[in-house]
């Protein structure tokens, strides 16, 4: 008997049929692609436990090598604030017609120290930790936040120690005012909260600048030393008195943010009285507006960090 003739594909009666697979690759994005910016806001958040973990073990390890270790954060703001005073307050008498000038010089060279590291340290978080952004996949936002976040943490002992200096010292000069603790003493953590928001607006926009061109890491600590020269750290607008410009250079002062945070707590600390309401509303307008702008302008980028230039 015959064995059975088998079929070939040739021989198949049976229709060849194909198969043909659709795929939906809407909701597929590029490797590397930032996302929406409200999804990008998100992606911040959910990382909010590293950035304040990393900025709490960045705090510890830091000045370890030093053998006063972290009591450089202190001794640091307390030995420029004594350089300005020989400097400004002795031979130049810039301390002319200032109450309590001593305090008035502490809460402007510690509350304008704190916001320029904290600007500073954020702008160089990028380029400073290139390895990081290309090897890890994570909102970039998170290396400035953390940066901001540090400071914060780092500066609690220095606001402290401000605290103490302006209340046991700040009166000591003949002639000045006595100086007493009252409720206008708690405007200082609103006002830290709208120089952290502010802290974060500039650190945001820098980190950018800085990422895509390193030289503008010289040109902050520049524009940083004209900013502390013009904010009324040492000195009193009422120098100005007289002077054919002192309206235009008044109208300058009040719209610096960092003349404000310095009116405002000088206000409270030293004379027990409000600030002007419009330096309220000029920090936070700033600090507002520029943490919203600071915001969009790092997002916009994120798929620049981490490049080999």
């Amino acid at each position: 008997m015959a064995a059975p003739k088998r079929l070939t594909s040739v021989d198949d009666p049976r229709p060849e049929r194909s198969h043909v697979l659709h795929l939906d690759g809407s909701p597929l994005i590029r490797v590397g692609a930032k996302p929406g910016l409200l999804q990008y806001l998100r992606e911040v958040w959910a990382f909010r436990h590293f950035i304040i973990y990393d900025s709490h073990s960045r705090v510890s390890s830091s000045n370890t090598n030093d053998s006063l270790g972290r009591l450089w954060m202190v001794m640091n703001p307390i030995l420029n604030g004594f350089a300005y005073f020989l400097v400004f307050g002795l031979l130049l008498q810039t301390s002319r017609g200032v109450d309590n000038f001593i305090g008035y010089l502490v809460i402007g060279v510690f509350m304008f120290r704190y916001t320029t590291t904290s600007i500073n340290s954020s702008a160089r978080s990028i380029a400073g930790q290139q390895s990081v952004v290309q090897a890890f996949n994570f909102p970039r936002a998170c290396l400035p936040l953390a940066a901001s976040v540090r400071e914060l943490f780092s500066n609690v002992p220095t606001f402290v120690i401000m605290f103490l200096l302006v209340l046991v010292l700040g009166d000591v000069m003949p002639g000045d005012d006595p100086i007493s603790v009252s409720w206008l003493w708690l405007l200082f953590f609103p006002v830290v909260a709208l120089s952290f928001m502010l802290n974060i607006g500039l650190g945001l926009l820098l980190a950018r600048a800085v990422s895509a061109y390193e030289d503008v890491k010289h040109l902050i600590s520049f524009a940083t030393r004209i900013w502390f020269y013009t904010s009324a750290v040492f000195f009193a607008t009422n120098r100005f008195e007289g002077t054919p410009f002192e309206d235009e250079i008044l109208a300058i002062m009040h719209v610096n943010p960092m003349y404000c945070v310095l009116d405002i707590v000088r206000q409270a600390w030293l004379y027990d009285t409000f600030a002007d309401p419009s330096r309220w509303i000029v920090l936070a307008s700033w600090a507002v507006g520029l943490l919203i702008i600071g915001t969009i302008v790092f997002w916009q980028g994120e798929e620049k960090y981490g490049r080999e230039k």
